[in-house]
């Protein structure tokens, strides 16, 4: 019988010990007459290293569930400094596979994209870099405690930034301007420690570049996320197709907004707001969401129904916005219990769903590619993971009457419109990250230039009226993901190509597009990102004419139903 997550056992990892082990296997390794001896030391590694990421999963989890935990914030001090060691094991551990001469073997029992990840991991480390990894990771860490300290008084409470949301969704327009200023000067406030967070990071990462013998770090940054298939001039064309395809619709979208809602001008603090009579909002409490999330993962699939009935009889969801928890949502697995783990903040808007939906079909990848084996095949590089939940957002519409009852509707018009409009802010985030890593050396004043030059071009829509932090390019502060995991926001643009394909073909055969759906969470990370959209029967948002397709289906949709708004 599973254990629920409290009872899950933690227990700091043994450095020491954990590289004594790592030395006497790879000996083995070496050893070795046979490829059916080296196959079996390399599982027993293999379950080391489960072992080693499931205690930091577990730790990371329960410190960002409450930032003010002591024991659990220095666990998580503790692998900010044990991490980088774990991954020069790791580098190690691949280097002998590579040049192990029964490769050709081994390949045939893992598969070769074990291998294609290998020979891609090991450019990215060496022991030089130790150190500045540890302080990367630091960094980090001091970015999500700032965040997370946010305590904004409004309308006589202290809120943290995802309890602003409601207000900023308001139908009372002086409410939602009230409440954007109040968020903003959070950040501005702060304006210097982010500055000075940002700074050290991009220079840090440059030097990392530079002792791995890179140009600049944005090459690094792909080799980081483990991207094979494609390249930077490949995104840099993608970027193009979504300026002349997407942005369009995207403001056309916009427009039709003014008159749904009746204002003649529109300013940022109206962007979160889509109707006159309100947003669409979850009819009931988070508890009562995920009661309905049941019932429409039993009716969605048996397979589906397996798998939430799992995540909820296991306590596997920490959904509920409370003080002093990290911001955002995300999915973890915990490998030796074979056990996702979504975490959010719920917060009364219709992210509550879209966000359960999103985090859950992470966690069904995870689930149903949990026999794969090897700890590569967990997930995939993330332009391909972010495919299962950004679909599954789609594939879960027939459903969405469970927790939007009268106002259905209404939400699934601004899903897509959200998904529609999102596209051109995603390569937002991604051509200002070119810009930060090919010139390490600009200016914080620089940056927020930059990142306002580049709203201009993919989101010439905004106006910030007489907010002059924003109007400087300070919006990018709340995207952790610019902190965090530098070039890691283009995935979620790929995959949104992908997820809209899910959608059309779901609005022409549901049963077929499951069938599809399904094999890419079974296929989990065994394969490179082009095998994975052949498996799922998707086509490359690389050709610009998938864009133009797939943008022509959504503005038909949007033609046929804004009339009902």
């Amino acid at each position: 019988m599973a254990l629920k997550f409290k009872d899950f056992e933690y227990k700091r990892p043994d450095l020491k010990k954990l590289e004594s082990e790592f030395d006497l296997l790879l000996k083995d390794f070496k050893n070795s007459k046979s490829p059916e001896e080296q196959f079996e030391i390399l599982k027993k590694i293999n379950t080391v290293r489960k072992d080693f990421e499931s205690m930091k999963n577990i730790a990371s989890i329960r410190y960002t569930i409450n930032t003010k935990d002591k024991f659990y914030e220095g666990e998580h001090e503790y692998f900010d400094n044990a991490g980088p060691v774990y991954f020069g094991l790791r580098n190690r551990l691949y280097k002998v596979m590579l040049g192990s001469e029964f490769r050709k073997e081994l390949e045939e029992g893992t598969g070769k994209q074990l291998f294609n990840r290998a020979n891609l991991t090991i450019k990215t480390y060496s022991p030089d870099i130790t150190d500045d990894l540890k302080k990367e990771n630091q960094l980090v860490t001091e970015y999500v405690k700032l965040i997370a300290s946010a305590k904004i008084n409004f309308e006589g409470e202290e809120r943290n930034i995802a309890g602003m949301a409601p207000f900023i969704q308001s139908p009372n327009r002086q409410v939602r301007k009230n409440a954007s200023e109040a968020k903003w000067k959070f950040f501005e406030d702060n304006e210097k420690t982010f500055d000075r967070i940002y700074d050290d990071l991009v220079k840090l990462r440059t030097g990392i570049a530079k002792k791995l013998g890179y140009e600049n770090f944005s090459q690094l940054g792909y080799d980081r996320m483990g991207r094979t298939d494609y390249a930077i001039k490949d995104v840099s064309s993608f970027r193009d197709s979504v300026k002349e395809y997407i942005v369009p619709l995207s403001q056309k979208l916009k427009e039709m907004k003014k008159l749904r809602v009746g204002l003649d001008k529109t300013y940022y603090y109206d962007d979160g707001f889509g109707f006159k009579g309100g947003n669409a909002v979850p009819k009931g409490s988070p508890e009562w969401i995920v009661e309905r999330a049941k019932i429409m993962y039993q009716q969605l699939s048996e397979d589906t129904g397996r798998f939430f009935d799992y995540m909820t009889d296991n306590d596997l969801l920490d959904l509920y916005n409370r003080k002093d928890k990290a911001a955002g949502g995300y999915c973890s697995n915990i490998y030796t219990h074979s056990s996702p783990f979504i975490f959010s903040n719920m917060n009364g808007t219709s992210d509550d769903v879209r966000v359960l939906t999103h985090e859950a079909g992470h966690a069904f990848q995870a689930y149903e590619s949990r026999d794969l084996g090897w700890i590569e095949y967990s997930h995939p590089t993330m332009e391909a993971a972010e495919i299962h939940s950004m679909s599954m957002e789609f594939i879960t519409w027939p459903w969405m009457q469970l927790f939007f009852e009268e106002d259905t509707d209404k939400f699934l018009f601004s899903h897509l419109s959200r998904a529609i409009g999102f596209v051109p802010y995603g390569v937002s985030v991604d051509e200002f990250q070119q810009y930060v890593y090919e010139n390490p050396d600009a200016t914080p004043a620089d940056r927020k230039k930059k990142w306002r030059d580049t709203e201009r071009k993919y989101l010439p829509h905004i106006d910030y009226e007489d907010n002059r932090f924003l109007e400087r390019g300070g919006f990018w502060f709340h995207q952790a993901h610019i902190f965090k995991s530098p070039f890691y926001y283009i995935d979620y643009c790929l995959a949104e190509i992908c997820a809209l394909q899910f959608w059309r073909k779901c609005n022409h055969d549901r049963d077929v597009a499951w069938v599809d759906y399904l094999n890419l969470c079974k296929a989990g990370g065994s394969k490179s990102y082009f095998e994975l959209l052949k498996i799922a029967k998707l086509d490359s948002p690389f050709d610009e004419k998938v864009v133009k397709s797939i943008i022509d289906y959504c503005d038909e949709w949007v033609e046929s139903v804004n009339k009902e708004f």
